[in-house]
């Protein structure tokens, strides 16, 4: 009942719903009496949400009591008995009061402790009184806000609704209206006009709410105690970051609003990267931390079948539950999550297959319709994953179905930290990891791998350990001392050459490049590693070149491979591949550019990488008869040279070559940022300097050989003049006699001669040829 003040109730919430498990001692007036519980004498009195009581026992000026902890508002009644009280079926339920139960009735005065007993917010949670009385009509927050001067149960247009209080917050009267009011953590207070209610569906109740909620709050749609960490995911936290704002922030605020701003929730997100980066372990742990319908997960093969007909109906099935639910509630159903791993398997490109079933784009057909056809649905959450997102048909990719791409790529230092503390956690808290081991030091060797390549590396760390305790003569046996098992840094550096990353550096390949290592037998090569290095210092730093592709051009056997190798494992890009026409051998024409597209759009998956393309010329199999080539592998090339790596990506490209102008003719040259010659060895002082690099002779023999190479050199210019003077050579196009061998050519050469018994006079007459 209100009373003069303009306020109504006093309302209560708790463990209970609003029991109290004592009041303070200051707060109660009268002594506690003793009453019988009965049946309420008028139905009024509940729909008033009132506690009935004989007005033989209290006066008017009652208007509060105070019930085993509960606090009632209070009316009399003539039609009971003194010593007995009535209150409503609800208000039984509520208090847990019992019929015939004796309780402890006390006379209660809010104001006793002062005047912060009024209500500043209070949410309600609404349902409809009886499952008999329920409505498919959509109640208006305004209106009920308007009406509500009843607790629990109040008429609503001819219809009976049910209140529950699950929270309030309680000020002082006269700082009611002060924005800057300070709000008490008492759960009891005084509803007044000004009270901002805020209502939420009861999860139990189909009850439809619609406009302005006051200050509704926020769905709870996340759980609030999940962690990354807990569900055993690491490194993935922007990635987290981008679907929490794309996808569920807009499901956070109330549904009136988002009507006012004209917008859809997003339906459906893609998630694509490598393989073993964590897609399918995100997808699986998103339904973990949201409140939501356990999630549906589907492997994309499991849709398909023979029968007619049968793989759109598995498509149906899906979302059958959301379309039940969506029905009956509206925007008020909870979220449905399917996940669809292996995405690529049923939703390729339509008009793109052969089998001429037309199943695969049936099943595109149904899906696009039921997430954007006709009948829309706002209540689901489709999560696909694949490792070719370039399959997928384009129209499942457009905004208003799988809208938000994020690319799950391979985690970076941070994250491979994260990732091996979690694989590590049991092993640290059982004492199992040796101290010796730097989990920030295997952070930083695991550059390039994936979340999958790290647990592999763990595992295998773990094998050399559990080895180191078998016996000796057998697998099956075990030594004794198994209590002592710690995993140490020697076996993670032991796994580290056993376990490579798919997308790391081809260091061995690399490394056959250059067996030999490099040799400075001349200034000129110095130079061409500077020269390699400030490009590389290019591709790290700036930020206006994320691109850079050199040439090293010479002739065979120059050493243009190795310098190659050589700087593609000194800059120490994560990512480093290397294109040789002896790794495309009985490749087709398509199979080569496919090769080369892969390789190029894996070194986009790392912040900074390095290709090597050896032999260029072999590549694209040109011949100097006819000429003959590869136009189609000629084009692939110059696309991917001139192709900008992703935002965010730097790439280097070093290629090889001895056909320059052929390179030229061809058009392949510009597409080169840079080019850089490598030379023959043309001086005997450096032929010198290399016979002393490899200690082929004694000083003094080697000195004796220079000097017969150099008289070698000049009976040859002398042969050339002779005749020249007879008449038997014309003189414009003498050219003068000298030195002209690659590196590889003398290196091979001076091994030869190692092996005959006269090793300088072999040595002596193999590189005369060159003279």
């Amino acid at each position: 009942m209100n009373n003069n003040n303009g306020y109504s109730r006093i309302i209560s919430t708790g463990e209970h719903m609003g029991k109290y498990d004592r009041a303070p001692p200051d707060q109660l007036r009268g002594r506690p009496n003793f009453f019988k519980v009965t049946n309420c004498p008028n139905s009024d009195f509940a729909l008033a949400n009132l506690l009935a009581v004989s007005s033989r026992d209290f006066d008017k000026s009652t208007k509060y009591l105070l019930i085993d902890g509960c606090i009632f508002n209070v009316a009399q009644s003539n039609d009971l008995d003194s010593g007995l009280i009535g209150p409503s079926r609800i208000h039984r339920t509520w208090a847990r009061l019992s019929l015939n139960q004796e309780v402890t009735v006390e006379p209660f005065d809010p104001f006793r402790n002062g005047k912060d007993v009024y209500l500043s917010n209070m949410e309600m949670e609404i349902s409809f009184y009886s499952k008999a009385q329920e409505v498919r009509d959509v109640f208006d927050v305004v209106e009920l806000s308007d009406v509500i001067t009843k607790l629990f149960v109040f008429d609503f247009r001819g219809i009976n609704l049910k209140g529950l209080i699950t929270s309030v917050n309680v000020v002082s009267l006269d700082k009611v209206d002060d924005d800057s009011r300070k709000e008490q953590g008492q759960g009891f207070g005084i509803l007044l006009k000004q009270t901002i209610i805020s209502f939420v569906k009861s999860g139990s109740s189909n009850i439809q709410l619609k406009g302005n909620n006051r200050s509704r709050p926020a769905n709870k749609i996340i759980q609030p105690d999940f962690k990354f960490e807990d569900m055993g995911i690491g490194g993935l936290d922007s990635e987290f970051s981008n679907i929490f704002r794309r996808a569920f922030a807009s499901r956070i605020f109330p549904p009136d609003l988002i009507e006012k701003l004209g917008i859809q929730h997003v339906k459906g997100i893609l998630l694509y990267g490598p393989p073993g980066t964590g897609k399918t372990l995100m997808a699986r742990q998103i339904g973990k931390m949201l409140n939501s319908v356990e999630p549906i997960i589907v492997n994309g093969p499991e849709i398909l079948n023979k029968f007619v007909g049968q793989s759109e109906e598995n498509i149906r099935k899906l979302f059958a539950p959301a379309e039940e639910e969506y029905r009956e509630k509206g925007d008020e159903s909870q979220l449905h999550i399917i996940i669809f791993d292996e995405l690529d398997a049923i939703c390729k490109q339509r008009g793109g297959r052969s089998d001429n079933t037309g199943v695969g784009d049936s099943v595109v057909n149904q899906l696009l319709s039921k997430m954007d056809g006709v009948d829309q649905l706002n209540n689901i959450l489709l999560i696909g994953m694949t490792n070719r997102k370039d399959l997928i048909d384009e129209a499942l990719l457009r905004p208003g179905r799988l809208e938000v791409h994020i690319e799950v790529g391979l985690p970076d230092e941070k994250g491979r930290l994260q990732i091996i503390g979690i694989h590590t956690l049991k092993m640290r808290q059982n004492h199992i990891l040796n101290k010796d081991v730097d989990l920030q030091e295997l952070a930083t060797l695991t550059r390039n791998f994936s979340g999958a390549e790290i647990a592999g590396l763990i595992k295998s760390a773990s094998s050399f350990a559990f080895n180191r305790h078998i016996k000796v003569g057998t697998m099956a046996g075990i030594e004794a001392d198994i209590s002592k098992l710690e995993i140490t840094r020697d076996d993670f550096l032991g796994a580290l050459t056993e376990v490579k990353p798919a997308f790391g550096a081809s260091e061995e390949e690399l490394e056959r490049c250059i067996q030999n290592h490099i040799i400075p037998y001349s200034p000129a090569v110095n130079k061409i590693l500077k020269d390699g290095r400030l490009y590389i210092d290019q591709v790290r730093k700036s930020e206006t070149s994320p691109l850079v592709s050199v040439l090293l051009h010479g002739d065979p056997g120059s050493g243009k491979t190795a310098l190659a190798a050589t700087l593609a494992i000194e800059s120490e890009f994560p990512f480093c591949k290397l294109i040789s026409p002896d790794g495309m051998v009985g490749y087709s024409e398509s199979t080569k550019i496919n090769e080369l597209h892969k390789v190029f759009s894996d070194s986009y998956k790392s912040p900074i990488s390095v290709i090597m393309i050896d032999d260029i010329e072999r590549l694209i199999e040109w011949v100097p008869i006819g000429p003959r080539f590869s136009n189609a592998v000629l084009q692939t090339l110059i696309v991917l040279l001139g192709k900008q790596p992703p935002k965010g990506h730097r790439l280097l490209v070093l290629a090889t070559s001895s056909q320059k102008s052929v390179l030229s003719e061809l058009g392949l040259l510009d597409a080169f940022d840079a080019d850089i010659k490598t030379p023959m060895i043309e001086q005997v002082e450096s032929v010198d300097f290399v016979l002393k690099y490899f200690n082929l002779f004694e000083d003094v023999l080697r000195t004796e050989t220079i000097s017969k190479l150099n008289k070698a050199i000049e009976q040859s210019n002398s042969s050339q003049m002779a005749a020249i003077e007879d008449g038997l050579y014309d003189n414009k196009y003498m050219k003068r006699s000298g030195l002209k061998i690659g590196i590889k050519k003398l290196l091979l050469l001076m091994e030869t001669s190692r092996q005959d018994s006269d090793s300088q006079q072999r040595f002596i007459s193999l590189i005369s040829e060159f003279i």
